[in-house]
């Protein structure tokens, strides 16, 4: 088994498609593979496969471990890509040594863990019993984790294959709590000298809500409300406002319809604005782009109501006023946000209503529910309802682990260097495996992942060459 097998396998995943909540496909791929294969697998109700190869011939009294990674994916596309994630294969390049889908995501998060354990099922290395585990709509809330049953895995010690830095070893990660706000609203017809106007917010990086919330990028949703609120005395009404996507990512771009008297006085405005924050935004966002048009193709009467100004006004300063980014950095570990949130997106899934969706993160349970009160209050105050949905726990570091240990060891050997051991800003599903396996060991390590979950997402195929000699080393020597 090498990275050049591990790399085959996953351009056959790219062509299956597994957006979170339809992994139908890729979970009838991974029973094939088990048939094909002649391996015994089990499929629990939700959807999660587990995939058993047993020992080789010597092997029998080696500890089993447990390869996991979940099947799903983040299925995003920059505006205006003609990309259909329900039966498109993922279309990428092979550039500078990257592996790169600039137009979508690439799913390499976590379609390189799966193809990882399947390259290990099929290889004829001497090796004890592996339990291969391959968890549903992890990107969405964690639900394969949530569903699985105490029973469905018997081994003491795991190897999640879900992180994204080659040379990392990560042993400990935060909980998650998403909070959802939805504004009611009336309407109100359409001024007679109002013009229609349409803002638009575009070209951020966005990125992992969690990996990603610590480098400074720009928030799309967070920058359009900025402007509607220093635009309030114009007493304009919202047509449309909308922005962001999933839960988990920042959100890269944003727009609205307006309907305002001073269409003129706005523009020069925005402009103004779209030069500072583009100044503010210089080394980090280059690509950040702002325009503003006068709505030429869509009518007052194609429009016909607009929100009613009063509820306009309120859900600008609630959105104005909401949390976004790192909220508190951990005392104990250096450079590890403890506590964050993300503003990541506000629709308008039906007619009077607005939905906003955000998710909060820490290492400290009570701290996360503080992340969420906060959120929860800043919309109450604006006539918001607001719940709390997919709350999941932590992992806890644990320094004397046996799997940490062989992996350390692993590392030097091969690489002569010692690897960083760490704990993780994101949401692993190992928190929620050890609610369920109290003395599971566990380890998380990976190849080096850029810019998950959002267009451009890339694989670096040096550090998969590390990755895959890491894993075979640990699986093969662990005792």
């Amino acid at each position: 088994m090498d990275s050049a097998k591990v790399l085959s396998i996953f351009k056959e995943i790219t062509k299956v498609p597994r957006e979170s909540g339809h992994e139908e496909k890729i979970i009838a791929f991974l029973q094939d593979f088990a048939r094909t294969h002649s391996l015994e697998c089990h499929t629990d109700e939700i959807g999660n496969v587990l995939i058993i190869k047993e020992a080789a011939e010597g092997f029998e009294n080696v500890p089993t471990i447990v390869l996991q990674s979940h099947s799903d994916m983040v299925c995003e596309k920059n505006a205006g890509v003609e990309h259909d994630f329900t039966k498109d294969p993922i279309k990428y390049v092979i550039e500078d040594g990257w592996m790169i889908a600039k137009d979508t995501t690439l799913g390499a998060d976590d379609g390189i863990g799966c193809a990882s354990e399947l390259a290990l099922l099929e290889s004829d290395l001497p090796t004890g019993r592996l339990e291969c585990l391959f968890t549903v709509s992890e990107e969405t809330g964690l639900d394969g984790a949530f569903a699985l049953k105490p029973d469905f895995i018997s081994g003491k010690h795991l190897i999640n294959l879900d992180s994204e830095d080659e040379g990392e070893l990560f042993v400990g990660c935060a909980g998650g709590l998403d909070t959802t706000a939805v504004f009611n609203y009336w309407t109100e017809d359409i001024a007679e000298n109002d013009k229609l106007v349409t803002l638009k917010v575009f070209g951020g990086q966005g990125g992992h809500s969690g990996d990603d919330i610590d480098k400074g990028r720009s928030n799309a949703v967070q920058i359009i409300s900025r402007f509607l609120y220093t635009q309030l005395d114009r007493n304009f009404r919202i047509i449309e406002l909308e922005g962001g996507n999933k839960r988990n990512a920042i959100a890269r771009e944003a727009h609205c319809i307006l309907a305002v008297a001073d269409a003129a006085g706005m523009e020069a405005d925005f402009k103004a604005f779209a030069e500072e924050v583009k100044a503010e935004y210089a080394t980090v966002e280059p690509a950040l782009g702002f325009s503003f048009a006068l709505e030429a193709e869509i009518t007052k009467q194609d429009v016909g109501k607009t929100v009613s100004l009063d509820d306009t006004q309120r859900i600008v300063r609630a959105m104005a006023a909401a949390p976004h980014g790192v909220l508190a950095m951990s005392p104990d570990i250096k450079g590890l946000v403890e506590t964050s949130t993300n503003l990541a997106s506000i629709k308008m899934p039906e007619a009077g209503k607005f939905r906003v969706g955000t998710s909060q993160r820490s290492s400290i349970a009570s701290a996360c529910r503080m992340a969420g009160d906060k959120v929860e209050a800043c919309f109450l105050l604006a006539g918001a309802e607001v719940t709390h949905e997919s709350e999941y726990p932590g992992w806890k570091p644990n320094l004397n682990s046996r799997i940490l240990d062989a992996s350390v060891a692993s590392y030097k050997k091969l690489f002569g260097v010692e690897p960083v051991v760490r704990a993780i800003h994101a949401g692993l599903e190992c928190g929620l495996f050890l609610d369920k396996y109290p003395d599971l060991d566990m380890i998380s390590f990976g190849p080096t992942l850029r810019g998950v979950h959002a267009p451009g997402e890339r694989l670096d195929l040096a550090s998969l060459d590390k990755f895959v000699a890491l894993l075979v080393d640990v699986v093969v020597n662990f005792r």
